[in-house]
């Protein structure tokens, strides 16, 4: 047996290619849009990928599964469970292949056999892996967003950023279900999740990328509380924001995201269209940056934020230093289905008029200035500044026409990043006295915090 391990950083995402070496066939589970990792890895290994599978209908990246069909005639395995509002719209594809619970799918020597794992979302599967040319002990669990190490997966997620009102306490006692249900599973099982550290589909992730169903027994705090109404109360508390572009990831992973192909380099425009959207280094937009433009540095950030931030009907002209920093970036932001990119053009060659963006001191705050506090709600309730306003920077579209415009707006978040990029929004939209704290919280003395008990829910404005 062959296993190969792959991690995005940017999206804390997993994704797996296990092969049989004695016929060279592989299948790769939960794989990304950019399918040129998995291609690169069976041409290096001297294997065909002949299945692809995901475990569940993803919110936080668009599926590849589609995409690694097109390019290797691999057959498609998608969950057949869940009720109505969670089947595949292109299971009916010639290379579909649907699953329920029990279902086997063959590789060579090896088997994976799916586990219904619901909760996160209602068709969720996991995956058990045997060797049968080793042992018919099963070897490993490919547990998706089930089981993370250290956490598990959300429940909340179809209620809170697909709208499915109603869903998440039912989900919570599903998922607490699911869990007594690989109890009978061997200690000795290794526990492979779809996400690390950084997910937004938990809240307490560990940065491990494999542990056991053991460790996890003895170590995760899910495994630990006997009982539902406890296990309830304590997954749905204090789970970070959804992105906004998890309802869009929902939606177009079940209608079957679009087969791309494969992309040359973005295209170098003469003339703008659409938004700009400025991916150079802060350091360079802060010493020169349009007012008309949206601050996203190119870096692990950049996905996250876009898919907060822009629109998915709407043109953007990417502001970058390079081509191959125009093409890294959108590369990234095709993972999560953002295929708006019409090129990119240089700062020079805008020819547009350009200022930088103004620091400010905690020293230098007046009864005057506002403070805008851009962190998440989580942060805020651990620790804020005494006279800051509360907008997380993903909602801060939603609250423009609430803040004041005769006054300085003085932005911070925790450490510099999210406060530009606030800033740039601010600016966007035709604010002109704004100001950053960038060293964020640790430009405040103690005696100038405060705690709450309880996280805002949008906005203390």
């Amino acid at each position: 047996m062959i296993l190969r391990h792959f991690y995005n950083d940017a999206l804390a995402q997993a994704s797996y290619l296990i092969a049989c070496a004695a016929t060279e066939e592989a299948i790769v589970i939960d794989p990304l849009r950019d399918i040129s990792p998995y291609l690169a890895m069976a041409e290096s290994l001297g294997v065909r990928i002949t299945a692809v599978t995901e475990t569940h209908i993803h919110a936080d990246y668009l599926s590849g599964t589609r995409e690694l069909s097109a390019a290797t005639g691999a057959q498609m395995y998608l969950s057949d469970e869940g009720d109505a509002d969670w089947k595949y719209a292109f299971a009916s594809e010639p290379k579909v292949t649907l699953l329920k619970d029990g279902d086997v799918i063959k590789i060579g020597n090896l088997s994976l056999k799916a586990l219904h794992t619901p909760g996160h979302t209602p068709e969720h599967l996991s995956f058990l892996l045997t060797d049968h040319a080793t042992s018919e002990l099963p070897h490993s669990l490919f547990t998706g967003d089930f089981v993370f190490a250290g956490d598990v997966g959300r429940p909340d997620l179809l209620e809170r950023a697909a709208n499915f009102k109603g869903t998440m306490e039912a989900g919570a006692r599903v998922l607490f279900g699911s869990i007594q249900k690989i109890r009978s599973l061997s200690d000795s099982v290794l526990n492979w999740p779809g996400h690390g550290a950084g997910s937004a589909c938990g809240k307490s992730l560990g940065g491990s990328p494999v542990t056991t169903l053991g460790y996890e027994r003895q170590t995760n705090w899910a495994f630990q509380v006997g009982s539902e109404q406890a296990f309830v109360d304590e997954v749905l508390a204090g789970q970070p924001l959804p992105p906004r572009y998890f309802k869009m990831m929902k939606m177009l992973n079940k209608q079957g995201p679009k087969v791309l192909g494969p992309q040359g380099p973005l295209a170098q425009l003469e003339t703008p269209q659409g938004r700009l959207v400025d991916i150079r280094p802060h350091a360079a937009i802060r010493a020169e940056g349009l007012p008309s433009a949206v601050a996203i540095p190119l870096g692990k950030g950049l996905v996250n934020w876009a898919g907060w931030l822009l629109d998915y009907e709407q043109p953007v002209t990417l502001i970058a230093l390079s081509q191959s920093d125009a093409d890294q970036a959108v590369r990234a932001m095709r993972l999560i289905g953002l295929d708006v990119v019409a090129g990119w053009m240089t700062l020079d060659a805008l020819k547009l008029d350009t200022t930088g963006y103004a620091a400010a001191e905690v020293s230098e705050l007046t009864d005057r200035d506002y403070v805008l506090d851009v962190r998440e709600p989580r942060e805020w309730g651990s620790g804020h500044f005494r006279d800051a306003h509360s907008v997380p920077l993903g909602l801060l579209p939603d609250h423009l026409d609430e803040l004041p415009r005769d006054r300085r707006i003085v932005v911070h978040c925790a450490a510099g990043g999210r406060s530009l990029t606030a800033a740039s929004l601010l600016r966007e939209a035709g604010f002109t006295n704004v100001a950053e704290i960038r060293r964020g919280m640790a430009a405040f003395d103690p005696s100038q915090l405060r705690t709450e008990d309880r996280e805002p829910s949008t906005t203390s404005l």
